[in-house]
């Protein structure tokens, strides 16, 4: 299950806003919709707060309901996520939909922030009949699982960093399991521009494959090589 983050310990902000940016947390890590009294037991709110919290986000269609009237995250984040690292998204995109279709995976790039690893852009294999959903704003600690793992890789050498880190930058990409979301596997590479500075990582998530770790992490690599080559 992907990490939920805490507000700085002892900084000032909105009650309200910050509930409201929880709310979206915790949509996006639960792997599936959730109730409105789901929500609020999970934040400790009172059920009539969460659903004003929600309903002022279903305003600016960041909170979506389905047919069960059970909440999920709304198309409004898609487009202010289109904003983030805007070269860098237009850069992989066809890149992820290239590795999400020839592996029937859901390939997914994410970016370093503070000491966590987030998702900024994902892409479902169009013709597989099972894959995980992985959406934007998926976030978890970077010392944790393949995508946060590959951008350590892209990172200069640390004193008592993950073996996999290490082994990463050898090879070019990083495999874990059951780390972020229970029972899957992810395999990920860093995606290094040209002038040396990390601008990502590319990843996949699945269940199981048909292919060789190996081979995947090949072709993750090879994304995120491409990737890289139009980056300044």
């Amino acid at each position: 299950m992907a990490h939920v983050s805490n507000a700085r310990a002892g900084s000032p902000h909105s009650q309200t806003l910050h509930r409201g940016v929880r709310v979206l947390e915790v949509l996006a890590e639960s792997g599936g919709p959730l109730s409105i009294g789901e929500v609020g037991a999970r934040l400790g709110l009172h059920r009539s707060i969460a659903y004003r919290i929600v309903r002022t986000l279903e305003d600016h269609q960041l909170v979506a309901r389905d047919r069960d009237g059970r909440l999920t995250l709304g198309v409004g984040l898609a487009v202010l996520a289109r904003s983030v690292k805007a070269s860098l998204q237009a850069a992989a995109l066809p890149e992820l939909s290239l590795l999400a279709n020839e592996l029937q995976m859901t390939s997914f790039l994410v970016v370093h922030e503070g000491d966590e690893a987030v998702t900024v852009q994902s892409v479902e294999p169009r013709h597989s009949t099972v894959h995980v959903a992985y959406r934007p704003g998926v976030r978890h600690p970077v010392d944790r699982g393949a995508p946060g793992l590959a951008l350590l890789a892209g990172g200069p050498p640390v004193a008592g960093e993950r073996p996999g880190v290490a082994k990463a930058r050898r090879t070019g990409w990083v495999t874990s399991h059951g780390e972020v979301l229970t029972g899957m596997r992810a395999v990920a590479s860093p995606v290094v521009s040209r002038s040396g500075e990390l601008a990502g990582a590319v990843s996949v998530v699945y269940v199981s494959s048909d292919h060789a770790v190996e081979d995947i992490g090949a072709r993750v690599a090879s994304a995120a090589a491409a990737i890289a080559g139009q980056l300044p």
